[in-house]
């Protein structure tokens, strides 16, 4: 039985070792790519190199030589219509990074978010002393929308797979509804098991 008993107790430790796992901490900046999925590395890529390619039409000079200022974006809805989970709000934010990070644009909340700076408005209009108070009348209005669609199409065989994203994105003027840009962006990736 002695016998037996310290087998078990083996066993289990081996057992114990082996499920044991490691965590490392990596580089927010290092591309990690585990199961070839769309991933953080893939949002920050393609936003980037859209909005360069945004930024650099003549809309925008065409703007500021018109209007004398910078315009002012709004990133609206970027549908996810690929196969996978992709969390648009994570792309959105990347896309609004790069904007403002040029110094050559100004980016606006959306709708979601501006209603709630307008309930703190509200209560700072109730609590907050006169000379503090945000002042309602002054939110800055978007002269362009951002907006877009993720797809994706895989084709596979065997243990083989290739996914290619697709990421379309247009610049609409806001009072006109005129398309001053349209962009999209290409991802392949070849993944073997």
């Amino acid at each position: 039985m002695k016998f037996i008993g310290r087998l078990l107790t083996l066993a289990l430790v081996i057992f114990l070792i082996s499920c044991s796992k490691t965590v490392t901490r990596v580089s927010p900046d290092q591309q990690i790519d585990l199961s070839g999925r769309w991933n953080d590395t893939d949002s920050k890529l393609v936003a980037a190199e859209m909005i360069e390619d945004v930024l650099k039409r003549t809309w925008r000079s065409n703007f500021s030589d018109d209007e004398g200022r910078k315009p002012v974006i709004i990133v609206g809805m970027i549908q996810n219509k690929s196969s996978e989970h992709i969390e648009p709000e994570t792309f959105i934010k990347d896309l609004e990074r790069e904007f403002i990070n040029s110094g050559t644009i100004r980016v606006v909340e959306n709708s979601v978010f501006r209603e709630k700076m307008r309930e703190e408005r509200a209560d700072q209009g109730e609590f907050a002393s006169p000379e503090t108070q945000s002042q309602w009348g002054k939110e800055l209005g978007a002269d362009f929308m951002l907006f877009g669609v993720i797809t994706s199409i895989t084709d596979s065989y065997k243990k083989e797979k290739v996914v290619s994203y697709k990421v379309n994105l247009e610049l609409a003027n806001l009072e006109t509804t005129e398309k001053v840009w349209i962009g999209d962006k290409e991802i392949k990736k070849y993944i073997k098991n």
